[in-house]
């Protein structure tokens, strides 16, 4: 492996990355505002509130996306794989 199939498997591995993290970090941002705006409406300043909203959306998230992260995995692994074997 020369420096430039570091490279794209350096580049590859971030973008499987931000693919598996965003739609997470998406709700968990999302929830965060709709949970800051109601505690700023309402005044309620209890920090458990901040948290468990979030949580809650981020499991449900991670588990309706979960068949997209396994067969994104899966593509990626294999063309590891595949570049592993070829040499390139």
């Amino acid at each position: 492996m020369d420096v430039n199939d570091v490279l794209a498997v350096s580049r590859d591995a971030m973008w499987v990355t931000l693919k598996l993290s965003g739609p997470m970090m998406l709700v968990g941002l999302a929830v965060g505002l709709v949970v800051s705006l109601f505690q700023a409406l309402t005044q309620i300043q209890e920090m458990t509130l901040a948290f468990v909203p979030k949580i809650l959306a981020i499991f449900a998230i991670f588990l309706l996306m979960l068949p997209f992260m396994v067969s994104t995995m899966v593509g990626f692994t294999q063309e590891l794989a595949t570049r592993i074997v070829t040499g390139g």
